[in-house]
């Protein structure tokens, strides 16, 4: 419940501060393509950081890793908040906030992930990872239309949420007497290169942790480049902060409903039945968006698209953690949320390019087609089809490699 509580706070708040900054980088570059570079070289950090996160959430206790990762990336936002009061902001000041706090939440997720299986029995997995989707889900919808209401207000009060957001996950956290990882003092034994390399050459060794690690960048890239595609055209074109927000929420409620039916959807079917419909799904909704390219099509047909999208990730996190040796939590953590973290400084630079270059009818129908070639190159994947549903999970279950 500590844990749960401080991160559905930083997950509102950070939603709400994340809101605005593509707006706040538009206004402070003038130029959607620019807006892109401040957000890309914002993220980089957490690409550069990732792997590295993943080796120190396995040889640290995680308790004092997720309040230290989530004090310093308080403060980051902090910085955002009082440069804008006194007139001191810069675009390159917001890339490098984003950098950090990008470095602190690498830090943070492969110690939340560990955390997730020392607390939650394995065959309730699916249904934690559900939870914790449906969370992000209603800080979503709700911070879409809070930061435009705040971003209305003042271009930084929409960072104050992301303050408060992250010191409440450190005191939580820091509150939290369970144990979240047991005894690091093999893995702090191993030198830290020989750990991220026993990680690496763990995720290699099996074929369905290799194809996810290069599809869902993919996958990533495609999503999140269309979704900053339209933002930036409805902001150029003056659309008010206000319904941007209201895209963004509706999004969000898609996903808490799609939170609601993962458990019983995973629990009924394989795992690659519930991945290829979940991206058919994506690629049919958007496919009409890039047809009618209205404000209503974007806000009906964004929300169909990402309906199944829960169930997927809840599937496919429930599974590898299940199946992968608590001793690797974090370094599997790192490793695979590369296929995530990959696509961060990259979405931004393509949607925002590819807006400059041709317009919305450009970056929709080109992403579209890059996420329909992903999709039937998952379901091509053998291993994806082979994983069972979650009573079969602990059959699959991974030895710890050696060293």
């Amino acid at each position: 419940m500590l844990l749960m509580s401080g991160l559905t706070t930083q997950s509102l708040g950070v939603s709400i501060a994340r809101f605005a900054v593509p707006l706040l980088a538009l206004e402070l570059t003038g130029s959607p393509t620019a807006a892109g570079v401040v957000a890309a070289v914002g993220q980089t950090g957490a690409l550069l950081a990732a792997l590295p996160a993943g080796v120190v959430a396995d040889r640290t206790d995680r308790r004092r890793l997720v309040v230290g990762a989530a004090s310093v990336a308080a403060l980051l936002w902090a910085t955002v908040v009082f440069a804008g009061v006194t007139g001191g902001l810069t675009a390159w000041h917001l890339a490098a906030v984003l950098f950090g706090a990008a470095v602190a939440t690498a830090f943070l997720d492969p110690a939340i992930s560990g955390a997730f299986r020392a607390v939650v029995p394995q065959a309730q997995l699916p249904t934690a990872y559900a939870a914790a989707q449906g969370r992000d889900a209603v800080a979503g919808m709700l911070g879409g239309p809070l930061g435009g209401v705040l971003y209305g207000i003042g271009h930084v009060v929409p960072m104050i949420g992301a303050v408060i957001g992250e010191a409440a996950t450190a005191i939580c956290a820091f509150f939290v007497k369970e144990p979240l990882n047991g005894d690091v003092a093999d893995q702090r034994a191993t030198r830290p290169l020989v750990a991220l390399k026993q990680g690496l050459r763990f995720v290699w060794s099996v074929p369905l942790f290799r194809a996810c690690l290069g599809l869902f960048v993919v996958v990533n890239v495609a999503l999140s480049g269309m979704m900053i595609g339209i933002n930036l055209e409805l902001a150029g074109n003056g659309t008010p902060p206000v319904l941007i927000g209201v895209l963004g929420m509706v999004t969000a409620g898609s996903m808490l409903l799609g939170a609601v039916v993962a458990p019983p959807l995973v629990a009924r079917l394989r795992l690659g039945v519930v991945t290829v419909l979940a991206l058919g799904l994506l690629v049919v909704a958007f496919a009409v968006m890039a047809l009618v390219q209205t404000y209503l099509g974007y806000v009906i047909l964004t929300g169909v698209g990402v309906l199944l999208v829960p169930a997927v990730n809840a599937g496919m996190a429930g599974y590898i953690a299940a199946i992968t040796p608590g001793e690797m939590q974090g370094r599997l953590s790192s490793v695979l949320g590369l296929s995530g973290v990959a696509a961060l400084p990259i979405a931004p630079l393509v949607g925002g390019t590819l807006l400059d270059v041709g317009g919305i009818g450009v970056v929709l129908w080109t992403l579209v087609a890059l996420l329909a070639a992903t999709t039937v190159a998952l379901s091509l994947v053998r291993s994806l089809w082979s994983v069972g549903t979650p009573d079969t999970w602990a059959d699959d279950a991974l030895p710890m490699p050696a060293e």
